[in-house]
């Protein structure tokens, strides 16, 4: 019998860190470390392993140099390369991604790097991936940092926060905050409108998150895939953006086996709407 495992390709700073998420949840069966730096991802994965002791999980980590390592996983996870901790991207990224298909990889491929939407877009338009199969989790780590800075706002735990952040950060993104909350309260009533907007222009400063963030948002996202959820994700999803162009865009969805289940449409006011329509427009061109 084979098991089940989530590759991992690129054992940088962020892969790393998305395998030592996924080893402590212990929701998953097997991580693969997967980079041409076979040296560093099996000190990686020897590492994390050696940690399961005092972490108290039983997730097994493995390494591999071959892309093709990769086919066979439940899910797909884009990080970065051992040498530079550089995110998979540009060129070197689309032939990454043509190589897993050809290779045979049909699960889902969660992008967990921040600055990948032109590569999630082109592995739509240019390689013809279904839009379900593919998405970033960025946002979610996003979301975080202003649950966190909203929760001091309001003197109280970034728990009891929910916020929604959709469109193209960091200059492009919009915080549904029409529908954001605080211990079930909306947000709105209190927080006051020029304490709400300073949490909106912070937006920048955030981007893009720092790999434990960044890995965080990852391995939720992965564990929504594998073992469904209720909850829905900020996720970059690919959009139709005409004939010329596909868009990679912050929206919330709902996951399933084969990725997205369903795009949904945030709780969004007119200005907000627009703001969101203005960033879609900007992917484009």
């Amino acid at each position: 019998m084979v098991l089940s495992f989530i590759a991992i390709v690129g054992s940088g700073a962020v892969g790393g860190a998305v395998a030592q998420a996924l080893a402590v949840r212990d929701r998953v069966g097997e991580v693969r470390l997967i980079d041409t730096a076979g040296s560093i991802a099996r000190g990686k994965a020897l590492d994390i392993q050696q940690s399961s002791p005092v972490d108290g999980f039983s997730t097994k980590i493995t390494a591999a140099e071959s892309v093709e390592a990769a086919v066979g996983g439940e899910v797909v996870v884009i990080a970065d390369a051992a040498s530079g901790n550089a995110e998979h991207a540009g060129e070197v990224g689309l032939a990454l991604i043509r190589q897993l298909g050809r290779a045979g990889n049909r699960a889902p491929i969660v992008f967990a790097g921040a600055m990948q939407t032109e590569l999630l877009a082109r592995s739509v338009s240019e390689l013809h991936l279904p839009r379900r199969q593919v998405l970033g989790s960025a946002p979610g780590a996003l979301e975080a940092a202003l649950r966190a800075l909203a929760g001091l706002a309001l003197d109280g735990s970034a728990v009891e926060v929910s916020l929604r952040v959709v469109g193209s950060p960091p200059r492009n993104a919009v915080v549904a905050w029409e529908e954001a909350t605080a211990g079930g309260q909306p947000l709105a009533t209190q927080l006051p409108a020029h304490v709400i907007a300073g949490l909106s222009a912070r937006i920048p400063g955030l981007w893009p998150p720092g790999p434990y963030a960044l890995a965080s948002a990852a391995a939720r996202v992965i564990e929504g895939i594998l073992h469904g959820s209720r909850k829905r994700f900020s996720c970059f999803v690919a959009l139709d953006g005409g004939p010329v162009r596909t868009a990679a865009v912050a929206m919330p969805v709902e996951l399933g086996p084969h990725g997205i289940a369903r795009v949904l449409e945030p709780a969004l006011t007119r200005q907000e709407r627009t703001l969101l329509e203005n960033a879609v427009d900007r992917k484009n061109f």
